[in-house]
């Protein structure tokens, strides 16, 4: 009898574990960012959480200062203005800029980049879903990337928070993602 019970016990563990995982690839997506001459700069991953979605953001050589920040709403970066990325991520139809409203989707906070170019960083985005199913997710048809801008998002002026020119792209891809740090390479 014990033995039975042991066998269903790891069975279902084998199962739960299975499931789990699975889940875990499917609720992950990741963007590799590249600045305007086509160069690495860092990895965007994403994990969705309970709370929205958790993103992990590496980045190196990066100019330092502060720096928007923002999800477009098309899965496209063509060097070197980035245009291609279109406007940022809106599903609900918003005004831009979290002092004037409730904001885009894509609108996150600035990044302060130090003096080495250097930056880890987590935040979570409640707006946003990888649940491809829902109307806020990061996956609509024609995708979207995550954009990094040369100036600050000043959180109020529609439709971009007056952040200025991109200067680093990804698109944001499904797939799994490591779990714990993304070193920036």
């Amino acid at each position: 009898m014990n033995i039975l019970k042991c066998a269903r016990a790891v069975g279902m563990t084998a199962i739960l574990s299975t499931a789990l995982v699975g889940s875990a690839a499917a609720q992950s997506a990741i963007a590799q960012l590249r600045d305007t001459s086509r160069q690495d700069v860092g990895t965007l991953s994403l994990l969705q959480t309970p709370a929205g979605v958790l993103l992990k953001l590496s980045l190196k050589g990066m100019p330092p200062g502060e720096h928007a920040l923002h999800i477009h709403a098309v899965g496209e970066c063509e060097p070197p203005s980035f245009e291609s990325a279109g406007p940022q991520f809106n599903p609900s139809n918003t005004d831009h800029g979290i002092m004037a409203g409730p904001g885009h989707a894509g609108d996150m906070p600035n990044l302060h980049i130090p003096p080495t170019g250097l930056l880890e960083v987590e935040l979570v985005n409640a707006a946003i879903t990888i649940d491809t199913d829902k109307p806020n997710s990061v996956f609509p048809p024609g995708g979207t990337a995550v954009v990094i801008h040369s100036g600050r998002d000043d959180y109020v002026t529609d439709p971009a928070g007056n952040a200025g020119n991109r200067i680093a792209c990804g698109v944001i891809s499904q797939g799994p993602i490591t779990v714990g740090r993304t070193p920036a390479r």
